[in-house]
């Protein structure tokens, strides 16, 4: 049996919004820190902290945000695109737009984890982990 930590990430945080709460923490890695870095950049959360213990491992403190007015969750949907039994890859000219631009896509590639709006001004491809709106 094979895990999916990205997959884990993403149910950890859908989860969290579909029950209203404001914090999730969440097993850490440097993937998932550089996924969370996206996610703090592009304002789909409030804030998140890199916690880490005295063994070395880091656990990740998300604080999720909801709109102020109606308070429903700003994350509307995350979708695991690239599986580990298969896997999604994309060049630069056939880069997936999430709703027409209104979402990301998260992109995996020899130059680091961005989104797709990034990877398309480098000028790079890589595998799509994530769809996120």
């Amino acid at each position: 049996m094979h895990t999916d930590p990205i997959a884990d990430y993403l149910t950890r945080i859908r989860n969290a919004n579909m029950a209203g709460h404001r914090v999730v923490r969440i097993p850490g890695s440097k993937l998932k820190e550089a996924i969370t870095k996206i996610l703090y950049d592009q304002g789909y959360i409030l804030k998140y902290k890199v916690e880490r213990d005295d063994k070395g491992r880091s656990t990740i403190k998300i604080a999720l945000k909801y709109d102020k007015e109606t308070g429903d969750p700003v994350i509307k949907g995350l979708k695991r695109v690239s599986k580990p039994g298969l896997r999604q890859y994309t060049g630069v000219k056939d880069m997936p737009k999430v709703m027409n631009g209104l979402g990301i896509a998260i992109i995996s590639t020899p130059k680091g984890v961005m989104t797709d709006k990034q990877a398309r001004k480098e000028n790079v491809g890589g595998e799509i982990l994530a769809f996120i709106y």
